[in-house]
Order: structure tokens, then sequence, then C-alpha cells
């Protein structure tokens, strides 16, 4: 069924053509319905420059082709559709669009008969609409995770948002009160790798728009407040046998359920995991939340270590269960179509070259003496760009072209923050 068809059918109006940029900022056109057949066929296009995607005023249009596979129809204005696109420029795939990237990585992994499916947790908190505070002055407990009160406080919209997930078919399976006061997550099931960035990207629009109808701001910041927890968004990984649909990292007979294929997939993700933080803990504000002090509640629920263990909460990596493993690293800023690249990159890599893991660490990373050998995670935005600078595997596997322009981006937005006075200076520098 075309399009203009599924568009009758659904009593659409208009078509949002949506992509992501370099910095996770979703950009689109509406478009009439009537004219969909022709943004199908050519692409919706844009000035690359005005977004960004590292282009120049001079270079030529981009061209926004929408992928009829992502359609959803917005449950909150159910007249539009929403339409993950890939971008073209000169007749070619653009090779640092994120969707794009991580239909390369994908196409590899096909290559040699594998599909990665991810999961993700999307924290968030629900503020007032200048963003000052949370919304609910009444949720300041010291511990407010799992609150039940405050979780009912807020019925009427993470209800909303619950609703449309399972009008959509997403098969949402809980909602809770997060570790900070004004904090939430709302899970929905696993799916394949581009399915499920591209709904993270949409659940991501939901929240806010729904927040926003009922008075409030939602924000994935990873640390909008210092003394509460930061917005995490944990990433489950799994990878299938595409044609047996298998999941080839279970193994009943390992005592933590993880096959060898597995065990090497996270070698990989290990050996990069300070490149890998450019992407998944990819903004100057990620940083708080990765290397803060102790929250009010007690922990910060953030890895500082480049470790995994089993079902344990204090490393960069948890085993929850057989068959999957939990990158516990990347948070609320990061652009869900390069966390996946970057994460199929590095496992695709650990398993061509046999790489070792290393036995899991049992330690209480945020209490206990660590070993002295165990690496830790990168301190700033700069180190894990530098990272990524260095780090061969990830620039092979992503693409010369992308990376070089994201790095370009991201040290420009660095330097910009390095440009600024902060209040923290003055108090201690001014009377030096």
């Amino acid at each position: 069924m075309s399009l203009l068809e599924t568009a009758k059918t659904l009593g659409l109006r208009y078509f949002l053509v949506s992509y992501s940029d370099l910095m996770g900022t979703s950009r689109s056109k509406l478009i009439p319905v009537a004219a969909i057949q022709e943004v199908c066929k050519n692409g919706a296009p844009f000035a690359g420059f005005a977004t960004w995607l590292d282009l120049t005023p001079a270079d030529p249009d981009v061209f926004a082709k929408p992928d009829p596979e992502s359609l959803i129809q917005l449950p909150w204005k159910p007249e539009v559709g929403w339409l993950a696109a890939d971008l073209w420029m000169d007749g070619q795939p653009l090779a640092q669009g994120p969707r794009n990237v991580l239909k390369r990585s994908i196409a590899r992994a096909a290559q040699h008969g594998y599909e990665m499916r991810t999961g993700v947790e999307c924290e968030f908190f629900l503020l007032t609409p200048d963003g000052q505070s949370v919304s609910d002055p009444f949720d300041d407990q010291k511990k407010p995770c799992y609150d039940q009160q405050a979780l009912v406080r807020r019925y009427e919209l993470i209800a909303a948002i619950c609703d449309a997930l399972t009008d959509l078919g997403w098969e949402p399976y809980q909602n809770d009160h997060e570790d900070a006061n004004g904090q939430f997550e709302i899970n929905w099931k696993y799916g394949e790798a581009l399915q499920t960035a591209d709904r993270q990207t949409f659940f991501k629009f939901l929240v806010k728009s729904l927040a926003e109808l009922h008075g409030m701001r939602a924000t994935f910041m990873p640390k909008p407040f210092s003394r509460l927890t930061g917005n995490g968004c944990h990433i489950h990984v799994s990878l299938w046998d595409r044609e047996k649909k298998a999941n080839l990292f279970a193994d009943t007979r390992d005592d933590l359920g993880l096959s060898t294929l597995a065990y090497e997939f996270l070698g990989g993700v290990l050996n990069s995991a300070e490149a890998l933080s450019a992407l998944v803990t990819p903004t100057v504000n990620s940083y708080r939340r990765i290397h803060a002090r102790g929250t009010s509640s007690g922990a910060t629920w953030s890895p500082n270590t480049i470790s995994y263990s089993g079902n344990n909460r204090t490393h960069m990596i948890r085993i929850p269960d057989g068959g999957r493993f939990e990158l516990r690293l990347a948070d609320g800023s990061a652009n869900p179509y390069l966390m996946a690249a970057g994460l199929l990159e590095a496992g695709l890599y650990g398993m061509a070259h046999h790489c070792q893991p290393g036995p899991p660490s049992k330690t209480n990373a945020y209490f206990e003496q660590l070993p002295p050998d165990m690496r830790v995670l990168p301190d700033n935005l700069l180190d894990s760009l530098r990272a990524l600078q260095n780090d061969t595997i990830l620039k092979a596997g992503l693409g010369e072209e992308f990376t070089r322009a994201y790095l370009k981006l991201k040290r420009a937005e660095w330097r910009d923050y390095s440009s600024h006075v902060s209040k923290w200076e003055t108090e201690h520098t001014l009377d030096c």
C-alpha cells in the first residue's frame, strides 16, 4: 500500500518528514498528503547548512527521502503522520546522515547473517515550563525511586504516553518514577536496531509534546540538577541470526547466560569504550552525570569505570540475564542512530578479532577499592572526542566522512563551552 493510500485509510492530512542531524536535533517539513508521492520519489529539500550536518551555504540541497516503514500516526494529532527520512545529496546517500550511518552498519552485519536488536530505557524529567524546577513541588523525597504517590500525581500524563505507545503497537510494559525527584521512565518492547532508533527519536518528540499539552516541560538532558540523579538511556543489546531468528548471544551453559560470540562482541565494546563515549555521552553536560558526586538519593546510578559485571548496576555494562547485555553508559542526549551504530561497529570488530572482555567484575564500583588496572571513562567531552579521533576501529566502521564531520562540530561545541566564564570560576578566581 502506498503512503497516499495509507493516508486515506488513516485519515491523514499531512506528513512530518523528519531527519536527525549530527547534534541529535530532529528536523522536519510538513508535507500535504497530495504531495507525498513526489517527496517519496525525490525527497523533501533542505538547506543542509541550516542544520548540524557540517555543510556550507555553497553546498547543494540535501533531500530527505521518507521511509514508509517508519510511519507513525501522531496520537495527539491523528491527522498527521511522522516519517523518518534518509538524507541524500547529489544523488547519493549523505555520508554523515545519522540514519544513513546506522543503515550502513546494519548492512555490514547482515552480510554475516547478523541482526542486532535493541531496547532502550529513556529517562526524563517533568519540569515547570521555565525548566528551573521539577513540576511537582511535593515530589521531594530523599529516595524518590518508585514513589507511588508521586507517580500517581502524574498519572494523567504518564498514562497518556503509555496509552499512545499501546495504540501504536509498541507493547509498553512498565512505567515508573525514577531515582530523581520529578524523573520518570517508560519502557516498551525491544526490536530491530533501526526500528528502535526511529521509535526512540519519536518517543522524545511524543513525551515533550504531551508534556507541553499538560502544562509541563519534559527534558532528557543528562544532568539538569547537580544534586539529583541524571537521565540515563540504558540500551539492551542482543545479536540474532537473520534467517533462523535465533538469539546468538544466548547460551544456558554459561554462568551469565552468554555465548562465546556475545563475549567477543562485549570485548569489542569495552575495547572502544573511550571512543564510544563520544557518541553515547555526546555533550558537555553528559560528564556531569558520569563523574557526578553522590546524589541526594545516595548513588548516581551512572558508571565511572570501563568494566562489566553480572546483575550489578555499578558497572558500565550489566548482564541482567542470559542472551543480552545492558550498556549503562549512554544518556538522554545520545543520538539514537549513532548510539546503535557505534555499538554495532565495536561489537562487529570484537567478533571478527575474537576480543576477550576478561572476567566480570564483582566489586561495588561506587564504594569499593577498584583494581589499579581498571580503565576509567573519559573525564569530559574533549577527552572522548580525542579518543574517537584516535580509534581506528570506529573511524573505519562509521566512515571517515562521518567521523570528520562529527568531530568538527563537536569540537566547536567544546570550544564554545570553554569560552564561557562560569559562576564557579568567578567565585574561586576573582580575588586570586
